[in-house]
């Protein structure tokens, strides 16, 4: 067990607390989401980092808010986490210098599995990647988690989806997450419509975990998301 005082092994790195929208608190009290203690079987440590809002993570990524994440992971460190993620999967474009800067081992973002994905399914399958903002997914992001080329890769943004949308433009309104689980099951069908080859979907985005099992049952497909990520290298470290 951990000498950290609740025994948590995992420490998350969240956005700052008071500058989430609206949409996405309600989309954390939701069984699955990376920021709701109920979706693991492990206690966890969230550590909001004063800087970190959708603007310097998902849409600008900023340095200075890298150099906060990497201050406030040391300390969760030196209280015993063994392990340390972040609670948005834009932040695979901070993977490399995370851990290089920290002691323990760090996995920023769920985009790590598309690697393993490729593997277990040959290298020229099909892996549909459903994300947040897809606009916003750059070569870099890709790069710095080991993904060399995109070949093969079928990126999927909820930029168009009108209830997920809503979150983004209208930060301080309620969305229905009934919808939006509608939006994200449907932009995995439409995918899969179009994409036939696709073997496997893989979630970057850390809300969607809660409506993976949905996408299994109207797909037949397996699907990666952080949940899968963080329970496998919980049972490792």
């Amino acid at each position: 067990m951990s000498s950290t005082i609740d025994g948590a092994k995992i420490g998350i790195l969240c956005w700052e607390t008071g500058h989430v929208p609206r949409g996405l608190m309600q989309l954390e009290t939701l069984v699955g989401n990376s920021t709701n203690p109920a979706s693991y079987a492990y206690p966890i440590r969230l550590k909001p980092v004063k800087g970190a809002n959708v603007h310097t993570i998902l849409e600008h990524p900023d340095r200075a808010v890298l150099q906060t994440m990497i201050e406030d992971a040391r300390a969760m460190v030196a209280d015993g986490v063994k392990g340390v993620t972040t609670s948005c999967g834009f932040n695979a474009i901070f993977q490399r210098e995370l851990a290089a800067a920290i002691s323990v081992p760090v996995f920023a973002s769920s985009l790590l599995q598309v690697p393993l994905v490729r593997h277990i399914h040959g290298p020229t399958s099909e892996i549909c990647i459903i994300t947040a903002k897809a606009g916003a997914l750059r070569p870099e992001h890709f790069l710095s988690v080991g993904i060399e080329h995109q070949a093969g890769l079928i990126v999927c943004g909820l930029e168009e989806c009108a209830a997920w949308n809503r979150i983004f433009t209208e930060p301080e309104m309620d969305v229905d997450l009934d919808e939006i689980e509608r939006e994200v099951v449907g932009t995995a069908l439409r995918a899969l419509e179009r994409h036939p080859n696709i073997r496997a979907f893989v979630l970057e985005c850390t809300d969607l975990p809660p409506f993976s099992e949905s996408i299994r049952q109207k797909t037949g497909l397996p699907v990666f998301d952080f949940i899968s990520m963080v329970d496998y290298l919980h049972s490792v470290i």
